[in-house]
C-alpha cells in the first residue's frame, strides 16, 4: 500500500496531540507501518501546532511535504487555510469552523479573513466543515473537539468502528470515556 499522509493542525491546547496519538494507535492496530511526528509551534501562546501522521506498508520518513497530504484535519478554520498548500489535489479537509484570533488580529494589526470555508472550496479543495465546538458541548465538554474531529475523520476511512473505539479506549482516561465516545459519535454522524 502506498503511504497516506494526514496533517492534524490547530492552535496550542486544543487536543491535537491526543488526536494524533489515537490515530497512530488505530493505524498500528490495523497492521500499518506508522510514523507520527509532532511539530510544536508556540503552543503555550496559542500558536500554530501541526502533527504529521503517515501510514502504509513501509513508511520511511515522518515528514509531509508540500502537496502530499491526503487529509488535513483542522481544529480551527484559519489553520486549515494556513496549511492548504500541503494538501494533495484530490485531498480532503476536515475542519472545525471555530475561529480563534491570532495575535495580529488581537493587536489590531490584521483582520481575521472572511468566508474561509468558501475560499477553501474555491481553491479546489474538498472541505468538510462542521461546528465541532457545538457538538463537543453537546457531548458534555468543549474539550472534546478533538474526538468530534476524529469521529468526522472516521467517516472517510474504511476501518471498523470497533477499531476506532479500541484506540479511543487505549488513549483516553476511563473517567472521560463515555463523554469522548459520545463526542466521536456526534462527529461521525454530523450532517
Amino acid at each position: 500500500m502506498e503511504t497516506k499522509n494526514i496533517m492534524i493542525v490547530g492552535v496550542g491546547g486544543q487536543g491535537s496531540l491526543l488526536a494524533s496519538k489515537m490515530l497512530g494507535h488505530l493505524l498500528l492496530s490495523q497492521g500499518y507501518d506508522v510514523k507520527v511526528s509532532e511539530v510544536h509551534g508556540m503552543s503555550q501562546r496559542g500558536g500554530s501546532v501541526v502533527t504529521y501522521v503517515r501510514y502504509g506498508s513501509k513508511v520511511a520518513s515522518p515528514v509531509i511535504d508540500l502537496g502530499e497530504a491526503d487529509y488535513i484535519v483542522s481544529f480551527e478554520i484559519l489553520e486549515a487555510a494556513r496549511w492548504l498548500p500541503y494538501l494533495k489535489k484530490d485531498g480532503q479537509i476536515v475542519t472545525n469552523i471555530q475561529q480563534i484570533d491570532p495575535m495580529p488580529v488581537i493587536t489590531g494589526a490584521a483582520k481575521y479573513p472572511e468566508d474561509l470555508v468558501k475560499k477553501l472550496k474555491d481553491s479546489g479543495a474538498k472541505v468538510d466543515a462542521i461546528d465541532c465546538v457545538k457538538l463537543a458541548e453537546e457531548a458534555g465538554s468543549v474539550k472534546a473537539v478533538n474526538l468530534v474531529l476524529m469521529g468526522r475523520l472516521s467517516h472517510y476511512f474504511d476501518l471498523p468502528e470497533e477499531a476506532w473505539m479500541s484506540s479511543l479506549e487505549a488513549n483516553v482516561p476511563a473517567k472521560f470515556l463515555e463523554l469522548n465516545k459520545k463526542a466521536f459519535a456526534l462527529g461521525r454522524d454530523a450532517v
